[in-house]
């Protein structure tokens, strides 16, 4: 496993993280915790050292199950996030910082998170939804700025709406930002446009997250595919989605000489091979998922012929626009 700097935090992070949102059995159907709990454990025994919870995943469950992981460990690297009080994901245009993150409810969800990992620190505290006007907000920044003096928290992120990756730049701007968490994939390869020369001129460490867009890129997405009742991809994958995911798998595959099975570390690999990049967090609630993954980064980067041929398949779509 090889690892990278996150942005000026100081913190080397595995290129491959742990993304915990699926463990936290709730919206993803199936989810097993002692399956889990051996999951952790298999991605920290391949060299993983970095995972991504939140308050939101299971109410706390994902949290508890990483302390029941790893304890105090500090060989782990812990990130989590403050949920948005309304509790609407992504943030809505004109909310205000007081009806989504007013000081009271930030500081009490840090408390409640320390609480559910059993920690004293929590490496990078995240504001689980963004929208930029925020940080212009003097309230805003005091908040941040108390949390990092406060001692409980060692780096400040934002995990930026879906689909908005330019939804950032004031923020990282004001220099109180230490990462960002973003959706880069082989589809959506928008944060090359903006965020990441930004994250470069800030020292801003990168979290790229959704490397298989919900599943998309794992070739498993077809037609006829059918989630368990209750599954949230039953609503990502409405209407005629699995098509199109379907058909433009086909045509990635034919332009790589690639099988669909293939196509999983593919996408691990396009995530990994912008050095901005500082590690990629795909869900893996099974040994299956965590072997398979780390054999993928220990791959290391695309080739540039890859890279160019994979460059025609960004599609420009909003998911939480259309619906």
């Amino acid at each position: 496993m090889r690892y990278r700097k996150l942005g000026r935090t100081g913190m080397e992070v595995s290129e491959l993280g742990y993304g915990a949102w699926g463990i936290g059995q709730f919206m993803w159907v199936g989810a097993d915790d002692e399956t889990s709990l051996a999951s952790l454990q298999a991605a920290r025994a391949a060299g993983v050292n970095f995972f991504d919870t939140a308050l939101a995943y299971g109410e706390g469950h994902s949290e508890q199950l990483i302390a029941r992981a790893f304890g105090r460990s500090l060989e782990v690297i812990v990130a989590t996030k403050v949920p948005p009080k309304n509790l609407i994901w992504p943030a809505q245009p004109g909310s205000s910082l007081a009806e989504v993150f007013p000081r009271e409810h930030v500081f009490g969800s840090l408390e409640t998170s320390l609480r559910n990992l059993g920690r004293e620190r929590v490496d990078l505290f995240q504001f689980h939804v963004w929208n930029d006007d925020w940080a212009d907000a003097p309230e805003w920044r005091r908040m941040v700025e108390e949390m990092k003096a406060s001692g409980k928290v060692r780096a400040i992120g934002i995990s930026i709406n879906d689909h908005q990756p330019a939804n950032s730049l004031r923020a990282l701007a004001t220099g109180l930002v230490d990462v960002v968490q973003v959706i880069y994939n082989i589809f959506d390869q928008s944060p090359e446009d903006e965020l990441f020369p930004a994250c470069r001129r800030h020292n801003v460490g990168v979290i790229a997250r959704v490397p298989f867009d919900e599943g998309s890129l794992t070739g498993h997405i077809r037609p006829d595919t059918k989630f368990p009742e209750g599954d949230w991809r039953n609503e990502y994958f409405a209407g005629n989605r699995k098509r199109e995911v379907w058909d433009r798998v086909e045509q990635i595959c034919a332009d790589l000489g690639i099988q669909p099975s293939e196509l999983p570390a593919l996408a691990l690999r396009f995530c990994i091979s912008m050095p901005d990049v500082s590690t990629v967090i795909p869900g893996m609630r099974t040994l299956a998922h965590v072997r398979s993954n780390a054999a993928a980064v220990e791959e290391g980067p695309l080739v540039a012929s890859a890279l160019a041929k994979l460059r025609p398949h960004r599609w420009v779509r909003n998911y939480y626009a259309e619906h």
